[in-house]
């Protein structure tokens, strides 16, 4: 499992990142993009007067305020690298041009880092924090294998030695959850279980939506008459109570007993479904396609499954979450973990056509 922070630093952060960030509702006519000084700022306006400091616009922002404009990201991507001036004019010229239909701007330190529906529902970090850790601490023995919170995405990686078992003679894991949340409009609030396989330290997310709760950032309107008003969440205290009520049980589920055993015993059968051999190259370049892994992931798969010498789907789906250690980015790593559980429990009927094609390729 990919290192990450502490528990305690990740706290920090989050609760520093509470005090620092602010969330309005406003008008897209009233936003102004500026690129006077040749890099794209975000510019609130009421009357001509600004309401806050230029702000600089993270890569999310940017990518949602393209779409809301209908603006291809290829194309605005290209304006924002070499013509920030036509990339203003352009996103100015459809602010104008739009509906008038408010959307939230999320900010922090300085800068927008989201531009979302006014029906978004801000599930913040700090909540679910505050929601799990006392769980958390009731499971004797648990401990905080890997933490991150990154510009777009928080995760907490609990493992609890409580439930362990044996998916081989000596190849001992251990049962765990995986918390993770958005603030940004990239993901949904996720609780899934999480084994933690010892011998090589590897994490596996299990995605499965039947062992997991999700719960997406979407609810009622939020309206003002202003222009540019700062966002509050009173009138949606009732639904978050309830919500975090609902987080509390799912991450004591996703410790589950005879949860853990369910997914155990999926393990288990992973380890008698054979990969053929003829060609293994070949084989795991059609496993990467149809999991959507880049030629770089695949050749590093590829790798660890040779290091292994596990030749079972079992092996595969280790050799995918050994890799995700490997990667840089926290977020891909930990999108790799899901990918292994995927892998190891592809239909029977996929890992015959797997076997077949990577056979005739030889």
């Amino acid at each position: 499992m990919k290192a990450g922070l502490t528990i305690t630093e990740m706290a920090q952060e989050i609760e520093r990142q509470a005090g620092a960030k602010e969330d309005f509702l406003v008008n897209p006519r009233a936003l102004e993009m500026d690129a006077t000084g040749g890099k794209p700022m975000l510019r609130v306006l009421d009357g001509g007067v600004d309401q806050t400091e230029p702000l600089d616009i993270q890569e999310t922002a940017h990518r949602q305020m393209g779409a809301h404009l209908g603006i291809p990201w290829r194309y605005y991507e290209k304006m924002l690298q070499e013509e920030p001036g036509l990339l203003a004019h352009n996103v100015n010229h459809w602010l104008r041009r739009g509906e008038p239909a408010q959307r939230m701007l999320r900010t922090l330190d300085g800068k927008a880092r989201a531009f979302l529906s006014n029906r978004y529902w801000p599930i913040d970090n700090l909540e679910i924090v505050a929601t799990v850790l006392p769980i958390i601490m009731d499971m004797q023995g648990a401990r905080f294998e890997s933490c991150q919170i990154t510009e777009d995405n928080m995760y907490i990686k609990v493992v609890n030695p409580r439930l362990t078992g044996e998916v081989r003679v000596g190849d001992i894991v251990q049962s765990g959850v995986a918390i993770s949340n958005s603030e940004t409009g990239q993901g949904s609030v996720n609780v899934q279980p999480l084994v933690y396989r010892l011998v090589c330290l590897n994490g596996m997310v299990v995605n499965d939506s039947r062992a997991g709760t999700r719960r997406n950032h979407v609810n009622r309107a939020n309206n003002t008459d202003e222009n540019f008003a700062l966002y509050s969440k009173e009138t949606l205290e009732a639904d978050s109570k309830a919500f975090m009520l609902k987080l509390q049980d799912s991450v004591k589920a996703a410790v589950d007993e005879a949860r853990f055993a369910k997914v155990l015993d999926t393990m288990r059968k992973s380890t008698e479904a054979k990969l053929d051999t003829t060609d293994i190259p070949a084989l795991v370049k059609l496993t990467s396609s149809n999991f959507s892994l880049t030629d770089a992931e695949g050749k590093g798969v590829l790798q660890h499954l040779l290091e292994g010498a596990d030749y079972t789907l079992y092996g595969l789906a280790n050799a995918v979450t050994r890799y995700s250690q490997d990667v840089e980015s926290y977020e891909r790593a930990t999108e790799l973990e899901t990918i292994g559980y995927s892998v190891m429990t592809m239909s029977p009927a996929m890992l015959r056509q797997i076997n077949q094609a990577s056979a005739m390729a030889a």
